[in-house]
């Protein structure tokens, strides 16, 4: 079983009778001298849907249960229900608009690399690739001669994601984003 500390975002833990899918994790290291770093987990309850905040110790062992992944890809929209497709199988997978809402903003036609997290056979969750290309919708004017290393300006795309990104990135280009972080890596 692992540690409180080698638990990622989209496990799957088992702590207190409730199945908890990991949505983010925030560390903390308290200010004095030998204290054990604090892994914030906001979680979202499998059985009733609900948000849960829970803290643990770094060396805090967990018990993960086990899941499956299957690649998927972005099928269509049924009112709030967004409807994904097994590319191996053809299963359908639906998820409700609120579940994935951050996940919709990395998530167009074309992303490659999307998986179903399956807990019991029922699908639970939506793994994201490490990075997706995204085109910029709007962004302010490119300078000429700015550098790689200058200033950065926001940057918004279709999905409604908005990343900062360098001064000489126009309105129309192909860029590459980090799903993690949030963050422009380069263009595509």
């Amino acid at each position: 079983m692992p540690k409180a500390s080698e638990i990622k975002k989209g496990f799957v833990i088992d702590t207190n009778g409730k199945m908890l899918l990991v949505k983010d994790i925030e560390i903390t290291t308290p200010g004095g001298r030998g204290g054990a770093k604090i892994y914030k987990f906001r979680c979202n309850d499998l059985t009733t849907g609900a948000r849960v905040d829970e803290r643990f110790k770094s060396d805090d062992v967990l018990e993960t249960v086990d899941m499956t992944k299957r690649p998927i890809s972005f099928s269509y929209i049924d009112g709030d229900e967004y409807i994904f497709m097994d590319t191996e199988d053809f299963t359908q997978y639906t998820f409700k608009h609120d579940d994935i809402a951050d996940e919709l903003l990395f998530i167009n036609e074309e992303t490659q690399g999307l998986y179903a997290v399956l807990v019991n056979q029922q699908v639970v969750a939506l793994d994201l690739p490490a990075s997706v290309e995204l085109v910029i919708e709007e962004t302010d004017p490119s300078i000429k001669g700015a550098s790689a290393s200058a200033r950065t300006k926001p940057a918004r795309f279709a999905t409604g994601l908005v990343v900062q990104v360098p001064e000489y990135i126009a309105t129309g280009d192909r860029v590459v984003v980090n799903t993690t972080e949030r963050k422009f890596m380069n263009r595509a």
